[in-house]
């Protein structure tokens, strides 16, 4: 048996930190839309590109709140507000560029590799840009984290990577839901109807986050 000093975090914690987090990631939020939309209009290559992206946007914040640089974002809200609305505008800008042409899978077919480049970037734009998963990382981990138990910066590195573990998890349940219906979905809407599907998916994905990060 490991000695209880030997774990990088308090066991008796661990079941309900995870616990905590699948809760909080099946919630339905910005990242969910979003990889769903990817997945119904471009299939699951496309969708696993989003997820990882959208993952590398959360684990820099994750480890930005591990070295305690997010608390800037509590002490100075107007950095806050800053980094909130320039990710709404990027969603917006998203939509923008689904409706122009971008989101037509055929068009994404001629250069499959430039655009599962381009979907890893912008998910992980997105999620650098969403100021939630700072405070989420500060007001979430310091309470399963216990002082006595070790390094905090250790504790807090380990609680971090097992959210993103859930995270990923989640996340490509997702995609995998999503993509498996999007067969029937590219059968139905072609062209126009599905830029416009995608475009105002992403400008709802937008008006969900500018609500969800609220003050």
């Amino acid at each position: 048996m490991i000695p209880h000093t030997a774990w990088p975090v308090d066991p008796a914690v661990i079941a309900p930190f995870l616990l905590a987090v699948a809760l909080i990631e099946l919630t339905p939020g910005p990242n969910m839309g979003w990889l769903a939309l990817v997945s119904l209009a471009r299939g699951r290559p496309a969708g696993f590109a989003a997820v990882a992206g959208v993952t590398v946007g959360l684990a820099a914040w994750m480890l930005a709140a591990a070295f305690g640089l997010t608390q800037v974002l509590l002490i100075w809200p107007p950095l806050f507000q800053l980094i909130r609305w320039a990710g709404v505008i990027f969603l917006l800008w998203l939509a923008w560029e689904a409706w122009r042409g971008d989101g037509d899978p055929a068009a994404a077919e001629r250069d499959e590799r430039q655009t599962l480049r381009g979907l890893f970037l912008r998910g992980m734009t997105g999620n650098l840009l969403n100021p939630k998963a700072a405070v989420f990382y500060v007001a979430l981990l310091p309470t399963f984290m216990r002082p006595d138990h070790g390094s905090v910066l250790k504790q807090a590195l380990t609680l971090g990577g097992l959210h993103l573990g859930v995270a990923v998890a989640v996340h490509a349940l997702i995609v995998l839901g999503a993509a498996r219906v999007s067969g029937a979905v590219l059968a139905h809407a072609r062209g126009r109807v599905l830029r416009g599907i995608m475009a105002g998916g992403i400008v709802a994905v937008a008006l969900w986050m500018a609500w969800e990060t609220r003050a």
